[in-house]
Order: C-alpha cells, then structure tokens, then sequence
C-alpha cells in the first residue's frame, strides 16, 4: 500500500509562491510507473461533501496536465531517485487557498480513486 506524506504547505501572500512536496513508501511497483498527481480541497467544502478538484498530474511517461486555473502557475514534477513528487506553486492567489493532498494510481484513468496523503494545508492572504 502507497504511503504519502505531503509537506511544504503555509501561509504567504497573495503573488508569493510555495513548494509542496510528497514523499512516497510502500509502493508495490517501482515508483515511475505510478500516475501521480496533486489535488485541493476547500476544508469548508469538504465537510459539505463537495468533490476535491485536480491541480496537476504526471503520468508514468512523464508527460504532465494542469487544470485551468494552475497552468502558467504550477508546476508538477517528480524524482524517481528519491520517490518525490513536487508541486511549485506560483503567483499564488487567495482562491488558492486549500487542503492539498498527494495522489498515487496505477493508472491515470483512476488517479481520482488512489492513495491519498494526509494533506497539507496552504493560506494565501490578499
């Protein structure tokens, strides 16, 4: 069972930027096979059941994909010699602000449904 720990996350203010990052164990596979991916989640949304949105993926060729409002902000990447998985995030705006959790998935048709870290929390202030 995939074992993800998040970190990085804090308050900055609105144009600064933050580092997230994700440290994987216990993967059955070798790490690069996975679909790796980072979503968000307003907590005050979460309590009311509202689904969490995608932010970035990479998949296993290391081809990667942003949701509308990260792309030209973030950027999603990953250490396969350290089983890490990074989000930089730039320019950052107080809708930014959110939970924002590690996920791992055999396949990427399912990231949605794999392994998913604790969370990190990021505030962003105007």
């Amino acid at each position: 069972q995939v074992v993800l720990v998040e970190s990085g996350g804090g308050s900055v203010k609105a144009g600064g930027s933050l580092r997230l990052s994700c440290a994987a164990s216990g993967y059955e596979w070798t790490f690069s096979k996975y679909c790796l991916g980072w979503f968000r989640q307003d907590p005050e949304k979460q309590r009311e059941g509202v689904r969490g949105e995608e932010v970035a993926r990479i998949d296993p060729d290391g081809r990667t994909s942003y949701a509308q409002s990260a792309t030209g902000r973030f950027t999603i990447s990953r250490d396969v010699t350290k089983n890490t998985l990074t989000l930089q995030m730039d320019s950052l705006q107080p809708e930014d602000s959110a939970m924002y959790y590690c996920v791992a998935a055999p396949h990427c048709q399912v990231l949605a449904l794999g392994a998913w870290g604790q969370g990190t929390r990021v505030i962003v202030s105007s």
